[in-house]
C-alpha cells in the first residue's frame, strides 16, 4: 500500500510541478526560436526602405503603389500572465508583455515587407501600426494581442 501511495505522490508531483515547468521551458524555447527567425529575416530585408512618411524618398520615382499588410496575433504564456497579475497589484512596467509586443510588431512588419517584395516593390512608405486586444477568458482579458502593420508598396 505504501508503494502505491508513493507512486501516486510521484505522479501528482510530476503533474503539478513537472508539467508547468515543461510548459515554461517550451514557451521560452519557442520565443527564443521566434526571435532568432525575426533577426534572420530582418537581416535579409535590412536594405529595403520602410519609412513612415507619406512622401517618396528624394530621388525615388514610382509608377504605382498598392496597399500591403502584415498581421500577427501573439498570445502570452501562462507564466507571464501569472506574474502580470502580481505586477498589477503594485503597478509598474510589465516587461514580459513588452517582449510579446516587440515580437508581434517585428513579425507584422516583416510580413508586410515580405508581402511588398512578392509584389516587386522597391520600398514601403506611409507605414503604420494598429494594435488590438483580442480574446476573453472567463470575463478577464486574455494576454493576446493582434498587430497589423500596413503601408503603401511602391513600384517603379
Amino acid at each position: 500500500m505504501n508503494d502505491m501511495a508513493g507512486v501516486f505522490l510521484l505522479l501528482w508531483m510530476l503533474v503539478v510541478i513537472g508539467l508547468p515547468i515543461a510548459f515554461i521551458i517550451t514557451g521560452r524555447i519557442r520565443e527564443k526560436n521566434h526571435f532568432e527567425d525575426i533577426a534572420r529575416r530582418e537581416a535579409i530585408h535590412r536594405n529595403f526602405p520602410v519609412i513612415d512618411l507619406s512622401l517618396l524618398p528624394a530621388g525615388m520615382t514610382a509608377s504605382r503603389g498598392t496597399l500591403v499588410t502584415g498581421q500577427v496575433v501573439i498570445a502570452s504564456d501562462y507564466l507571464k500572465n501569472f506574474f502580470a497579475q502580481y505586477r498589477q497589484l503594485f503597478g509598474g512596467e510589465m516587461k514580459s508583455y513588452q517582449t510579446m509586443m516587440h515580437r508581434a510588431k517585428a513579425e507584422a512588419r516583416l510580413r508586410m515587407i515580405e508581402d511588398a517584395r512578392k509584389l516587386g516593390a522597391v520600398a514601403v512608405i506611409n507605414v503604420r501600426f494598429e494594435t488590438s486586444q483580442i480574446g476573453q477568458a472567463r470575463g478577464r482579458s486574455a494576454a493576446m494581442s493582434e498587430v497589423l502593420c500596413y503601408g503603401t508598396a511602391v513600384m517603379t
